[in-house]
């Protein structure tokens, strides 16, 4: 079990792709960051227009 073990340890096959995981993992999180906080502010830009423009008489 000890040999196993060890030699379960020093195999290092599988490691670039957990670096690539986690890469990938951490960029579409900050997409999903980024697209939140534009969302928010696209909304709040919508809502000042209305806002401004509910008085307006055509």
């Amino acid at each position: 079990m000890k040999k196993v073990f060890c030699r379960l340890l020093e195999d290092d096959r599988g490691a670039v792709t957990v670096d690539w995981v986690v890469l990938c993992a951490g960029v579409v999180l900050m997409a999903v960051v980024i697209f939140d906080a534009m969302q928010s502010g696209s909304l709040g830009l919508a809502d000042s227009i209305t806002a401004y423009m509910d008085g307006w008489d055509f």
